[in-house]
């Protein structure tokens, strides 16, 4: 569509402000931020709107406009609703540029004209996203006459014959085709987040094309709209948390008239993301309050108040008074690498890390937290809702509500379990880390009063901590650790495990290397088997004189004596760290 057809719609509310002369200019597409740097989300031909958030004195303008030329951009349409007019100095910069500016009256959403734009531009080159974009309003309404993003992929099924899914950073489904045969593959979901969010961290442009199985997919960003003042700055700000279309196609055959379509899908079912985003405002404000209480240590009987009136926003429709669990997550960026103050691969909290460039952890772990605690297995956004996240310094913390049929259980495998929660996440989102960022989650036990939080969140706050002692890009620590000497491995420094464990364990690698004697093995059955001679050889499938005369020689090569407590406790701490 021409520029001169967006100021002959009055609904739009759009003023020119300069660039008469470029009207005739072609939009392609329209895009929404408030971005210092919109540039990598740019292709041409689209027409920018921005609340303005980004600038916060004149000098930023010319900064700003000079990179919407030089990505090729159609005009720029600024909102009133931020400063009460557009500045002089954003004037001046798109005159000097040439770039058309607009502005957009406080009383008019960038959702409107989004939907004005892109049923345009889908109408006069293909006309076969028209049905999508006549239904934006019906999947915008929360009643059910709505439908979501499935309107949309349904609409794809059926007008451009494309099966399509969107699908959360971790491989969560959140809507897919209704038509036949559309279910994907098994471990298809999973591999394709990882691919988008590996993609998306190298700094290529979407779409991306992935084959798995038979299959050929197409990945397309699906990004917020970037209104919020506190917008992301860097793509690790969003990456683990933003959702993706995947298409069973090869976009990389496709006309740009097509890919233009399916950029305009993409860009409705922001505008449904970000509704729900919104939606999330109270309950994590719930949690927050809560979170402040327990933390100054205020009575039970005020937080149990609290807690009350948050029960229905969190659990709706159930109507019971549930139990809580806590999560905590943590997540950094490196900035330099150093080796010393844990296993390799796992720093210590704070070696070789910052706050990154300026990302804030908290505010990505919230967004985390929010879509990772959704069991892996519910499809559609709805199950996020019962998520309260809050946030505090550079880690979130999850107030996960229980049903109480939980009652009747100690709290031990309901609920969220660690290391279920680590398997359903840690390959894609490890693929979203790349290799300077690190996910570090602490579980706590159930508690079914609010005397219980205060030492729940203690709890997971010390879980967390286990988990960032390991290895890994993504590690979780359950409370059940907390209660065994595995909590206390992980803290002993490299080179006092390496003298340990050398010191023990040597003689007896070099033994086996020469004679083939099998020594190592045999000291672990037989601490496995509690020192009992006849389960360890039956074991073993060896005599009894044979297993003697091994431990012996064990005995010999190290100086200890395995009949005593205090040596088999080393030896078996030594198997452990080694």
């Amino acid at each position: 569509m021409r520029l001169r057809a967006l100021l002959d719609t009055d609904a739009l509310g759009l003023r020119l402000l300069g660039g008469e002369d470029e009207l005739d200019r072609t939009v392609r597409g329209v895009m929404t931020t408030d971005l210092r740097d919109p540039s990598r989300y740019l292709s041409g031909g689209e027409l920018v709107l921005t609340g303005l958030a980004w600038r916060r004195d004149a000098t930023d303008s010319e900064r700003f406009v000079r990179i919407l030329v030089q990505a090729g951009v159609t005009a720029l349409a600024a909102g009133e609703a931020e400063l009460g007019a557009v500045p002089d100095d954003l004037v001046l910069a798109c005159a000097r540029h040439r770039l058309p500016l607009f502005a957009v009256h406080e009383s008019v959403a960038f959702a409107t004209i989004t939907e004005h734009v892109v049923r345009q531009v889908s109408g006069e080159r293909a006309g076969d996203l028209a049905a999508v974009v006549d239904r934006h309003r019906r999947m915008m309404t929360a009643g059910p006459a709505g439908g979501g993003p499935d309107v949309v992929l349904d609409l794809l099924g059926t007008d451009l014959d494309l099966r399509a899914w969107v699908l959360s950073p971790t491989g969560r489904l959140i809507a897919g085709s209704k038509t036949a045969g559309a279910d994907l593959p098994a471990g298809a979901s999973a591999r394709l987040a990882a691919e988008h969010l590996a993609a998306v961290r190298t700094g290529r442009r979407g779409p991306h094309r992935v084959v798995f199985g038979n299959a050929t997919y197409s990945l397309f960003p699906i990004r917020s709209g970037g209104r919020s003042p506190q917008a992301a700055r860097d793509v690790r700000e969003t990456v683990l948390s933003d959702w993706l279309l995947a298409v069973e196609a090869d976009a990389g055959d496709w006309p740009e008239e097509r890919l233009d379509l399916l950029q305009g899908v993409t860009q409705l079912i922001a505008v449904e993301r970000d509704r729900r985003d919104a939606a999330r405002t109270v309950r994590r404000r719930l949690a927050q309050e809560v979170l402040e209480l327990v933390q100054a240590g205020v009575a039970p009987t005020e937080i149990a108040a609290r807690l009350r009136v948050a029960a229905p926003v969190l659990l709706p429709g159930l109507g019971a008074a549930p139990h809580w669990q806590v999560v905590v997550a943590r997540v950094e960026w490196e900035v330099e690498r150093e080796d010393a103050g844990g296993p390799a691969g796992a720093p210590a909290e704070g070696a070789g890390r910052h706050r990154a460039g300026g990302i804030a952890g908290g505010p990505v772990a919230q967004s985390l937290l929010e879509e990772i605690l959704v069991d892996p297995l519910a499809t559609g956004p709805e199950p996020a809702d019962r998520i309260a996240v809050a946030h505090t310094g550079a880690e979130a913390v999850a107030l996960v509500p229980l049903p109480a049929v939980s009652a009747e259980h100690d709290g031990s495998e309901t609920g969220v379990v660690a290391d279920a929660l680590l398997a359903s996440v840690r390959d894609p989102l490890t693929a979203g880390l790349n290799d300077d960022g690190r996910v570090t989650l602490g579980v706590s036990a159930a508690v079914h009063s609010a005397e219980g939080l205060r030492g729940a969140l203690e709890e997971a706050r010390h879980a967390r901590r286990v988990a960032a002692a390991r290895s890994g890009r993504v590690c979780a620590a359950g409370h059940q650790e907390l209660a065994s000497h595995v909590l206390l491995l992980p803290f002993v420094p490299d080179d006092v495990r390496r003298a340990f464990t050398a010191r023990l364990l040597d003689p007896l690698r070099d033994y086996d290397r020469r004679h083939r004697a099998e020594l190592i093995p045999t000291l672990e059955a037989f601490l496995d088997c509690d020192g009992s001679w006849t389960r360890c050889a039956a074991r073993l499938h060896l005599h009894v004189n044979t297993l003697r005369y091994r431990v012996g020689r064990i005995e010999q090569l190290t100086g200890r004596d395995l009949s005593r407590l205090e040596d088999k406790l080393d030896f078996f701490l030594a198997l452990r760290m080694s």
